[in-house]
């Protein structure tokens, strides 16, 4: 609900659309914005009718979504002139510290790889990240289309750059199938950030890439 939250100020109303009944659950309990509402749905069927929408957003969710028919659904849900907003953080942030930053990469690739052993069936596909806009372009929905990156200053620690690993799904959900911290280079990463970050608070620079769609 982190994302839907966001936009309870900024619109009259915010629907957030999400397939799971225990992240609906816990978006649900954590919101009390009373202009808030989640759905179940799916990005290429979402329930909701045609034209209901000035924005339609994916927060860093846009890769496990199948494109065209993701695009389809925005432009439908959107009034003329709509905007369709894809954004992602480049991951890690920017710490001021190489090695942490380097440490935080070999994690989330081994974290990938535990991730794959899980799998029983066909492996989710992943769709790559940098061609979120020559999608856009390709699919026929929007009249126009563009790439812009923000860039906001925040401060950070070593905890808090574990913390961002920690937030991961792939990875609280390898931890509840029972790998270890180890066996998913967590302590390392920890062992790294505190050497090289430690408690005190240091400027942490993020970056944002969004991909923007008008609608006709």
């Amino acid at each position: 609900g982190l994302s839907t939250r966001y936009w309870a100020d900024k619109a009259q109303e915010v629907f957030g659309v999400e397939p799971s009944a225990d992240m609906r659950n816990e978006a649900a309990a954590q919101t009390q914005a009373t202009n808030v509402f989640y759905q179940e749905g799916f990005s290429h069927q979402t329930g909701l009718p045609d034209g209901c929408a000035s924005i339609v957003t994916c927060s860093q969710s846009l890769h496990w979504m199948e494109p065209q028919s993701t695009f389809e659904e925005a432009r439908r849900l959107l009034r003329p002139g709509g905007i369709f907003a894809a954004y992602d953080y480049d991951w890690p942030p920017t710490v001021g510290a190489w090695e942490a930053e380097a440490a935080y990469l070999a994690c989330s690739a081994r974290v990938q790889e535990c991730s794959q052993t899980l799998t029983s069936g066909p492996a989710l596909r992943r769709w790559s990240k940098d061609g979120h806009l020559d999608r856009m372009r390709a699919s026929g929905c929007f009249r126009y289309t563009k790439e812009i990156a923000i860039h906001h200053i925040d401060t950070g620690n070593a905890d808090r750059l574990v913390g961002l690993m920690l937030s991961q799904g792939s990875v609280m959900t390898l931890l509840k199938h029972g790998f270890s911290t180890e066996e998913i280079g967590l302590d390392r990463l920890r062992a790294t950030a505190q050497q090289t970050l430690g408690a005190e608070e240091r400027t942490w620079y993020w970056t944002s890439r969004v991909r923007l769609g008008i609608t006709a």
